[in-house]
């Protein structure tokens, strides 16, 4: 299946289905690994891709960084569940900038039986804040509607 990607291009690895292929490209020091783990998230085990998609997550490079998030969020879209390792990075890294996305990735598809307790407040958190912010638009849009209706009086 080698011949289906081309590391030096980063042609094809988005669809790598070999965990042993991208680890070879971890000792190689190749570029396109954050389009490799996501790769292996839709075409491997969660077990198998797990420790590659958390060591993708180290990369230097923020594109690369960027996308084994990304990976993160479709595991977790394509399982319904995480492995403990791929919580702890998400947790490690925290709401907002790489891993706001596939934290909420989690958030949406992992039921919430499953979450540690970490993203079992993130999603109460989540929850209360969009409340407020659907309320707080509801209000807006009543005033302005107000506003509007006492200016048409005069």
């Amino acid at each position: 299946m080698a011949a289906e990607w081309d590391w030096e291009t980063g042609e094809g690895v988005s669809h790598v289905d070999d965990p042993a292929e991208v680890d070879a490209a971890f000792a190689r020091g190749e570029w396109p690994l954050g389009s490799a783990v996501i790769g292996l998230a839709f075409n491997c085990a969660l077990d198998e891709a797990s420790p590659r998609i958390v060591r993708a997550m180290q990369l230097t490079d923020p594109n690369q960084r960027a996308l084994a998030f990304t990976a993160a969020g479709a595991a977790a879209r394509l399982n319904g569940e995480l492995t403990a390792e791929l919580y702890a990075a998400l947790q490690a890294e925290g709401r907002g900038a790489f891993a706001e996305h596939a934290i909420r990735d989690t958030l949406t598809f992992v039921p919430f039986r499953k979450l540690p307790l970490w993203f079992k407040w993130q999603m109460v958190r989540t929850t209360v804040v969009d409340k407020l912010a659907y309320w707080r638009m509801l209000f807006v849009d009543a005033i302005e509607a107000a506003w509007l209706a006492l200016r048409r009086r005069r």
